[in-house]
């Protein structure tokens, strides 16, 4: 029986939901998901339902939560695994979540996830390679650390769901990579959850789709 609900959006281009709703399945949270599909900007649809306008929305047991990094929080304290156990690789993996939910604001614009297309070689502005060039020094500092195949070892945890939307925009954009980076994303995007997301975006009605995320200018 659910215990909540979980509102996301579209998911072939919802990155913030990407984040809440691998929360919620990691930490296995018995919660309802209420998809509604975007259509850009806040809709009445999605105001209706989340208290900002916004998705994800993660009501469990009780707790009203919003944002994506304090859903990851919350479903944390139920599943601890979701950060590594000691307190200094803690911080660090903390940091590196904060980092992502607050930053990369050109990366963002440039390249927005729409996970079943594929754009290699176009939207390579200066400011993204500069975004693009401190996510992968964040993801080698990591894995050098932790010997992967996730960015703080075996498990799939917080700080990989925080990246996992950028995971699946190099996916479609194609940036070039070091080797290593994109080792990590071929783990991410094997994950049996990224799996079921991808294969549920890709069940999603044709009438979803949105042209600003289907179509991009010519290089």
């Amino acid at each position: 029986m659910a215990e909540g609900r979980l509102v996301i959006g579209t998911k072939m281009y919802s990155s913030w939901s990407l984040r809440g709703w691998l929360a919620v399945h990691l930490a296995k949270l018995e919660v309802e998901e209420v998809l509604i599909p975007l259509a850009g900007g806040n809709t009445a649809a999605i105001k209706d339902a989340t208290p900002t306008g916004l998705v994800p929305y993660l009501e469990h047991r009780g707790a009203r939560v919003w944002e994506s990094l304090a859903i990851l929080e919350y479903c944390a304290e139920i599943e601890p695994r979701l950060w590594p156990s000691d307190p200094v690789r803690r911080a660090v993996a903390r940091s590196m979540a904060a980092e992502m939910h607050a930053g990369f604001r050109a990366l963002r614009m440039a390249m927005p996830m729409s996970i079943l297309n594929h754009f290699p070689g176009r939207n390579r502005t200066p400011e993204v390679l500069v975004d693009i060039a401190r996510i992968e020094a964040i993801w080698r500092e990591a894995l050098l650390d932790s010997g992967g195949p996730f960015l703080f070892g075996s498990r799939f945890g917080a700080v990989d769901a925080m990246y996992a939307p950028v995971v699946c925009r190099f996916l479609t954009w194609e940036p070039e990579l070091e080797a290593r980076s994109r080792d990590y994303m071929a783990a991410v995007r094997e994950h049996p959850l990224m799996r079921r997301w991808y294969d549920e975006a890709a069940a999603e009605p044709a009438e979803w789709r949105l042209a600003k995320y289907e179509q991009v200018a010519a290089a």
